[in-house]
């Protein structure tokens, strides 16, 4: 969320920001909302003052009454001036709550003021590539995608469709390792190498926790609500509950940064993208991520952001998959995100480069909802934190990847071999 003072104060430029997304403000709206909460408060102050001025009133009113120096109608008079008055302070709330609440209403659903850096752009085609590692192999054949492979491997999406539906798939055998395998590595990887604290945490998170993250309310119908008055929800990455962790809390300044590491699987209805990548496991509804999150001092938030990157990019470089960096441009950026890169693997069997991991620095926007801060040492007073994740990384797209950029003419797959010694140095997965 952004610092309501900065809408208020700055709010052209708010305006101007948000229309680098491709959104639009409701100016007027905006601007008559912040002054009826102003007139509110100042009325709300005012008759604050006559209150207790009132109030000594009453009180000298009956000392007098005792001496008899004036009569209980004087203090009744006065008495029932204060309830009146006290019936309008009432209503004042009441009135400023609604308006305040429209306010947020608005608040909440206005992104991320993106960082200068990023590319201006109408739509992904305006993403700019950063740097490529890796050259694309140069079959003599022509190469298959997952989805034809898989089907003589043991990846089911039949099975999978009559259990649960579409977007849905089944992996047997050396194919189920092979998931597992990844999953194993990446935690090693990056716990062993760099110097992340492994965390587990619970798939069902609270309304609160996808507030705090920007799940909601603006991404409500993307969301598998696990409960009818739609208080619990399967999380639809690992950054919600790991990120929420410090919500709501004050961290002293030494304990930062603090880097997590966790694999989870993640739930996600993909409203809105019906048609979209529907072809084997791209995108489906359950999938797997090893996560990496970031809660750091603002002043390293864009340090750690390139570290946190890099420490994806390493996973492809061990798996020795060809990929690329690209920084999302202002439209395609997410709504929490001040700068985003996207890695995107080489898919051979699709003859692209497809997002494989997001690492994005959302600056202060998601601590300023979950109230995330550390002590300042130089002013002893609570600053926000800044927080970052990224997939480090989607392990069924990482899986199809290999499947993919390793497989020769017969439809075999040779196994990498940073994960040959997790697979009791298993080197080829054959077709049945």
């Amino acid at each position: 969320m952004l610092d309501p003072k900065l809408v208020r104060n700055h709010l052209d430029f708010v305006i101007e920001q948000t229309k680098k997304r491709g959104i639009t403000l409701d100016k007027a709206k905006i601007i008559s909302l912040e002054e009826q909460r102003k007139k509110i408060q100042t009325s709300l102050q005012e008759l604050q003052n006559e209150r207790n001025t009132l109030s000594k009133q009453i009180g000298i009113t009956k000392g007098k009454a005792a001496k008899g120096e004036a009569s209980n109608a004087d203090v009744d008079t006065l008495m029932q001036k204060a309830n009146n008055l006290g019936t309008s302070h009432l209503e004042l709330e009441k009135e400023l709550e609604k308006v305040q609440n429209e306010l947020n209403s608005i608040l909440e659903m206005i992104p991320n003021i993106v960082h200068e850096s990023i590319p201006y752009g109408t739509s992904e085609k305006d993403n700019k590539e950063i740097r490529k590692w890796g050259e694309p192999k140069k079959f003599t054949f022509t190469p298959k995608d997952h989805v034809d492979l898989g089907a003589k491997l043991g990846m089911d999406f039949d099975i999978a469709a009559k259990i649960s539906g579409a977007r849905f798939v089944v992996l047997h055998s050396k194919l189920a390792r092979l998931h597992r395998a990844l999953i194993q590595f990446m935690l090693d990887l990056h716990i062993k190498e760099h110097g992340y604290k492994e965390i587990y945490v619970p798939y069902i998170v609270n309304a609160d926790s996808l507030f705090g993250t920007g799940q909601l309310p603006k991404f409500k119908d993307d969301q598998f609500a696990v409960s009818a008055d739609h208080e619990a929800y399967l999380i639809p990455t690992a950054e919600v509950p790991v990120t929420n962790t410090v919500r709501e809390q004050i961290l002293e300044a030494e304990l930062l940064p603090l880097k997590y590491v966790c694999h989870t699987p993640c739930f996600r209805s993909e409203a809105g993208s019906y048609g979209k990548d529907t072809r084997g496991m791209i995108r489906q509804h359950q999938f797997e991520k090893v996560e990496l999150v970031h809660i750091v001092h603002p002043d390293k938030s864009y340090e750690a952001h390139e570290e946190l990157t890099k420490h994806a990019e390493e996973v492809l470089k061990r798996l020795e998959l060809p990929y690329r960096v690209v920084a999302l441009c202002t439209a395609d950026i997410g709504f929490g995100a001040a700068k985003t890169y996207d890695l995107e693997v080489w898919m051979p069997g699709q003859n692209c480069y497809r997002e494989i991991s997001s690492c994005s620095n959302t600056e202060s926007f998601q601590a300023r909802r979950m109230m995330a801060r550390f002590r300042d040492p130089k002013t002893g007073k609570p600053e926000l934190v800044h927080t970052l994740n990224g997939s480090g990384l989607a392990v069924g797209r990482t899986l199809i990847a290999i499947l993919e950029n390793y497989q020769d003419e017969q439809g075999a797959i040779t196994i990498p071999k940073a994960l040959q010694p997790y697979m009791d140095n298993c080197q080829v997965i054959k077709p049945a």
